[in-house]
Order: C-alpha cells, then sequence, then structure tokens
C-alpha cells in the first residue's frame, strides 16, 4: 500500500513539473464587477485570477498531460470581440472568427459579448489595454489568438487540431506568414496609382506561395488531409480578401471563381467553405465591408 502511494505520488509531482515548465502565472488582482450586454446575461465575479500560457506551447505535444486539480472544465467561457456597426452584433474581425473556428471545431460551449470601445469591461481595459480577441473561462482570462488557441489545445486536446508533425506544421506556418499583412495594406489603400500596383503585387506574390505550399502538401489543407488550427486561422483572412477584393479592389486578383491562377488557393476556398466551423461562424459581408470602408477612411 505504501509502495502504491509513493508511486502515485511521484507521478502527480511529475506531472506538476511538466506543467509549471509551460505556465507563467500572473499575479492575483482585484477587479470590479460587470456585466457582458445580453449574451452573457450574468455579473462577473469580483476576484479573478489569470494566467498566460507561454507562445512555444504550440510546438508541443501535449496529450497525456492530465493534472485534475488544475485543469478547466467545459462551459462558462465568454468570447469578447470586436462589435459590428449596429454595436450588439459580431463585428468583422478575422482574428475573432479563427477562435470561433476553434471552438466549434472543439465542440466548446461559449458566450460571445461583442463590445466596443465604449463598453469593454473596465477589467479588460485595465489589464489587458481593452485587447480583444479575449477568452474569459471561469476565473480566467487570454488574450491574443494565438495564446488562446493554445490554451484550448493544451486543457482541451480532443479533437487535436494540432496533431500533424511538426516538420509539417512549421511548413504550412511558414507559406502563410506575411500574407494577411500584405493584404491589410493592400485593402487599406484607397488609391488607384503604381504604389496599389505594387501592394497587389505583394498580396500576389503571397498567393503564389500559398498556392506552391498547397500543391506540395496536396490540400485540401495547410498540412495535407489533416485540417488545424492553421486552417482555422488562415480561412477568416482569406475571406477578407475575397469580399475585399470584390468591394474595393474591382476583383483585381480573383481566387473565388478563376480556377487557373492560383488553382490550389480555389480549392482550398472551397473546402474551407464548406467546413461547418466555417459556415457558423460566418458574419454578413456588409460587415467585413463597414470594417475595411473604417480602415481606409482612417488611413
Amino acid at each position: 500500500m505504501k509502495t502504491l502511494l509513493l508511486l502515485l505520488l511521484i507521478a502527480i509531482v511529475s506531472k506538476t513539473v511538466a506543467f509549471s515548465s509551460f505556465i507563467r502565472h500572473l499575479p492575483i488582482r482585484r477587479l470590479s464587477t460587470s456585466r457582458c450586454q445580453q449574451q452573457e446575461g450574468a455579473k462577473l465575479k469580483n476576484l479573478v485570477s489569470y494566467r498566460r500560457i507561454n507562445h512555444h506551447m504550440a510546438r508541443n505535444n501535449y496529450e497525456g498531460i492530465d493534472i485534475d486539480s488544475a485543469t478547466p472544465t467545459v462551459g462558462d467561457m465568454t468570447l469578447y470581440l470586436k462589435a459590428g456597426p449596429d454595436e450588439v452584433s459580431v463585428g468583422d474581425c478575422p482574428f475573432a472568427q479563427y477562435i470561433r473556428m476553434l471552438l466549434e471545431e472543439k465542440e466548446l460551449p461559449y458566450y460571445m459579448c461583442p463590445t466596443t470601445a465604449e463598453t469593454k469591461p473596465d477589467w479588460l481595459v485595465d489589464n489587458y489595454g481593452g485587447s480583444l480577441p479575449a477568452l474569459r473561462h471561469g476565473r480566467e482570462c487570454y488574450v491574443e489568438s494565438d495564446v488562446i488557441c493554445q490554451y484550448l489545445e493544451f486543457f482541451f486536446p480532443k479533437p487535436s487540431l494540432n496533431s500533424v508533425p511538426k516538420a509539417e506544421f512549421n511548413r504550412a506556418q511558414e507559406a502563410t506568414n506575411g500574407l494577411f499583412p500584405a493584404v491589410a495594406t493592400y485593402l487599406k489603400y484607397s488609391q488607384d496609382d503604381s504604389d496599389n500596383e505594387a501592394l497587389q503585387s505583394r498580396v500576389c506574390e503571397s498567393l503564389e506561395k500559398l498556392n506552391l505550399h498547397l500543391v506540395e502538401s496536396g490540400g485540401p489543407y495547410l498540412t495535407g488531409e489533416q485540417f488545424t488550427s492553421l486552417d482555422c486561422a488562415l480561412a477568416p483572412k482569406l475571406h477578407h480578401l475575397v469580399v475585399g477584393l470584390q468591394a474595393f479592389k474591382n476583383n483585381a486578383i480573383d481566387i473565388s471563381t478563376d480556377t487557373t491562377t492560383y488553382p490550389k488557393v480555389h480549392d482550398y476556398i472551397s473546402a474551407i467553405n464548406k467546413r461547418p466551423s466555417f459556415q457558423k461562424t460566418l458574419y454578413p459581408d456588409d460587415t467585413i465591408i463597414w470594417g475595411w470602408t473604417n480602415a481606409r477612411t482612417n488611413t
């Protein structure tokens, strides 16, 4: 009996040490209570503790780690995200849709709380600079979309969205690097001149790199047959590009109907459009146009 207890104690200590190497604890803060519009319908607790997950977590295999005393449970999740033009509906943030797709893929229930600069909870502004999207889970909160992704993958690993070999994951990630910054700069630019042509060329170069990767991976997704968190991150950004091209650029780069210029990107978009998690988290095209119109006005 003593031997069994000793082995159990060693196992618990080992798991705790492994867990501690990934988690950085932040000081407990006392926050004022708030109410999330109509979606949440309940007061927030006064005492809230926060922890951040280190950025390298998504590059490791977390399956099998199970710390009963620390593992969060399903439920009591609220996603704070940008509000739409009516200040109540979901806004046009592709990073928020990324998190929503993750939650849908993992079948995790959650509330949504669209917020504006005026309706953000005080605790979110005071402790996280008002950063959105922000996932509040029970007594904890996480900001930055990649950190939220790592949190969900760590504590809710089934189904895993990062189960492909690390080398494949890294290649897929590299293939998407730089795409959205090029898209954002291009869609924000409102002049029709040589600078616009240069910005368009940057987008085309990113699409060519993505198309080549999809040829090599075999598709239909970034790492091949396996749908991953990288697809959740990329899908909303490509959708913004499709809508923005039609609304502001006279469809100068046709990736929605043209099957010859970037055929694998076209096929990828078609596959993503059929994904239930993408369909459930879509917001109207008018909301996307509203968001980019504001961005073009303010630049």
